[in-house]
């Protein structure tokens, strides 16, 4: 199971890196138009935590993903060993990790993915945010399960 976790968070995490840099490096600070008035890339960067939330506030952040890695580990010691245990903690590591490693070596998160819906702006987001929410939703399913709980 853990195997399956590590190369699962690897992926992620390496998809995660490989988006952020490829459009850093390639969109020279400009907005891309995907979808006219409802999706861009438009890459920033993030010093805060989801929703700007502490923003520059680096050190506490990253202490905060470090408690939510160790908290995480509870959930799974006490969920079953299940492919979609597997599944769920690959997206939660590998997203935590990805944003992390910004954190660390560039002191903010690179944000890109650009949503309008109607008159709101979403907040931009990248991979590792994706692969956190879906985890966590995920998460929330399997441990309302009664089965799913050793």
């Amino acid at each position: 199971m853990k195997k399956r976790i590590i190369i699962g968070s690897s992926l992620v995490l390496i998809i995660d890196q490989l988006t952020k840099y490829l459009v850093e490096t390639f969109t020279s600070n400009k907005i891309i138009k995907i979808i006219p008035n409802f999706f861009n890339i438009d890459f920033t960067y993030n010093e805060g935590g989801a929703f700007s939330i502490l923003n520059g506030q680096i050190i506490l952040l990253i202490a905060l993903t470090i408690i939510c890695l160790f908290f995480l580990n509870t959930f799974y010691k006490d969920l079953k060993d299940t492919n979609f245990k597997a599944i769920i903690f690959s997206l939660l590591y590998g997203g935590i990790i990805g944003n992390l490693i910004d954190r660390i070596f560039i002191h903010s998160v690179r944000d890109f993915f650009d949503f309008k819906f109607f008159n709101y702006h979403f907040p931009t987001f990248n991979v590792a945010d994706m692969a956190i929410v879906i985890g966590m939703f995920l998460l929330i399913i399997k441990l309302f399960r009664k089965d799913e709980v050793k």
